[in-house]
């Protein structure tokens, strides 16, 4: 028995808890979390509309949308807002946490401020978002590279536990290395979010020699590639559909980005597919 399970067997035995009932309140806590994240996001859509919505209306419209799956009380949802700069008649918008980072992981520095990668795979941006379903929530977590604009790796699932998150970096990292691409030293750049900071997952970047890099504040511009391509996949495709269940969002979700990556020309590259401009052989000099 390793040093650490001692302890969980240990701390168990204390408080009189099963290791299934303490790793269940674990992934319980991991969710609420996270879902943190998607009411923020909720909110700056409604503000994109209604800037001067209040929040007491913007809190009926949240519990209203996200039903069971909304997960603080009132006061802490003004406080969130509060945290992400979201409550009105803000003289100066101050420098504020980011979206779900309430939690004791390490944060990381951002280090992409003044950085451009020349070739891909040197750089990649992470974000995930909501979908709805007709009953209840799906999440899909992206990687993107941002020299290619190509999105590497994902994943969709029904629940915020943490393995899907890093599913889909283990994919992205995965193709990388069977495509011949050099990841040693490649920045990983995300929010400071729980599905982030989690020590699974930053161990697997560093196994692979990769920087870890974070945003210092909750404003969406400083992980703005990120945004930009979970935008266009909901705005071009996704915000269309009425998804019955997670096997069609799945299905729809795999067709969409095969589309972005293969067929859809962008603009950040000069009107160049994706999956073109990702198979730029990698340089050195990078």
């Amino acid at each position: 028995m390793s040093h650490n399970q001692g302890n969980l067997s240990g701390l168990c035995g204390v408080f009189g808890v099963s290791r299934q009932s303490y790793y269940q309140r674990k992934d319980v806590y991991y969710e609420r979390l996270c879902f943190r994240s998607f009411i923020s996001e909720y909110v700056r859509n409604i503000r994109v509309d209604c800037p001067k919505m209040g929040s007491l209306k913007l809190y009926e419209k949240s519990k209203n949308y996200f039903g069971d799956k909304m997960n603080m009380g009132r006061d802490s949802f003004i406080e969130l807002l509060r945290e992400q700069g979201l409550l009105l008649k803000l003289k100066r918008r101050r420098r504020v946490k980011t979206t779900d980072s309430a939690h004791n992981f390490k944060k990381y520095e951002n280090l992409i401020k003044d950085y451009a990668p020349v070739s891909a795979c040197r750089l990649w941006v992470s974000d995930i978002t909501y979908l709805p379903m007709k009953e209840g929530f799906s999440y899909l977590s992206l990687i993107t590279d941002a020299y290619s604009r190509k999105i590497v790796g994902w994943e969709v699932a029904d629940t915020l536990k943490y393995i899907h998150t890093e599913n889909a970096l283990h994919r992205a990292l995965k193709e990388a290395v069977k495509g011949g691409f050099d990841i040693g030293g490649m920045i990983h750049h995300s929010d400071r979010g729980v599905q982030y900071a989690y020590p699974a997952y930053t161990d697997l970047l560093l196994s692979y020699g990769c920087k870890i890099s974070m945003t210092q504040t909750g404003d969406p511009r400083d992980n703005a590639m990120a945004e930009r391509v979970n935008g266009i996949l909901k705005t071009e495709w996704l915000d269309g559909y009425e998804f019955s269940s997670l096997k069609e969002v799945k299905r729809v979700v795999a067709k969409v980005i095969h589309l972005y990556n293969n067929e859809r020309p962008h603009m950040g590259i000069g009107m160049k597919i994706p999956s073109q401009v990702h198979k730029v052989p990698f340089s050195k000099k990078a």
